[in-house]
């Protein structure tokens, strides 16, 4: 049986590394596994007082419902998440129904500054507890977005070896999937 994997960048920059990486992903899904990109660039910053949420952030719900897991393109903002991510979490977490996140299987990935994005995925391993979101813990994929040859002049991720280590991480999502 085929799982739906969510995956979601949390950059919002045409030109994101975070983005090439959800896209290589998007190209080489193993079978088994069917991903679709969720589209966050038009949320608003949640605040409780909007009546509904805006059709953005309900289609967003809607792909979240369908979704057997996730999979993250975490980009690291000030040894953090990026706003864009946390706000997408945030709506979610206080859908009417709050069972939108709870129980998924998560694969985090991101590429960032000089450690990556290894700070930002600490801390989006922390609000995952929160949101009873299960977090893989391999392999670990966060890349230096400004490492000479990872991405190509098209933004393309071109290396090898974190070509690998995201296809090694559908491969977890979808084993972890079939228990």
């Amino acid at each position: 049986m085929t799982k739906k994997i969510l995956v979601m960048s949390g950059s919002l920059r045409a030109a994101s590394r975070n983005t090439a990486l959800a896209r290589y992903a998007l190209r080489h899904a193993p079978e088994g596994l069917q991903l679709e990109m969720a589209d966050i660039s038009q949320f608003p910053f949640y605040n409780a007082d909007h009546p509904t949420p805006p059709p953005a952030v309900q289609r967003f719900f809607e792909q979240l419902r369908a979704a057997d897991g996730l999979l993250l393109a975490c980009p690291e903002y000030n040894y953090s998440i990026a706003p864009a991510l946390k706000n997408a979490l945030d709506w979610a977490s206080r859908e009417k129904d709050n069972h939108l996140l709870a129980g998924k299987t998560v694969g985090l990935m991101g590429a960032g500054g000089g450690m990556g994005t290894s700070r930002a995925q600490y801390h989006l391993r922390q609000v995952a507890v929160c949101l009873d979101l299960h977090v893989l813990n391999k392999p670990e994929v966060f890349c230096n977005a400004f490492t000479a040859g990872l991405f190509d002049e098209q933004n393309e991720l071109v290396d090898e070896r974190i070509q690998g280590l995201v296809k090694q991480l559908l491969e977890a999502l979808k084993a972890a999937l079939k228990t």
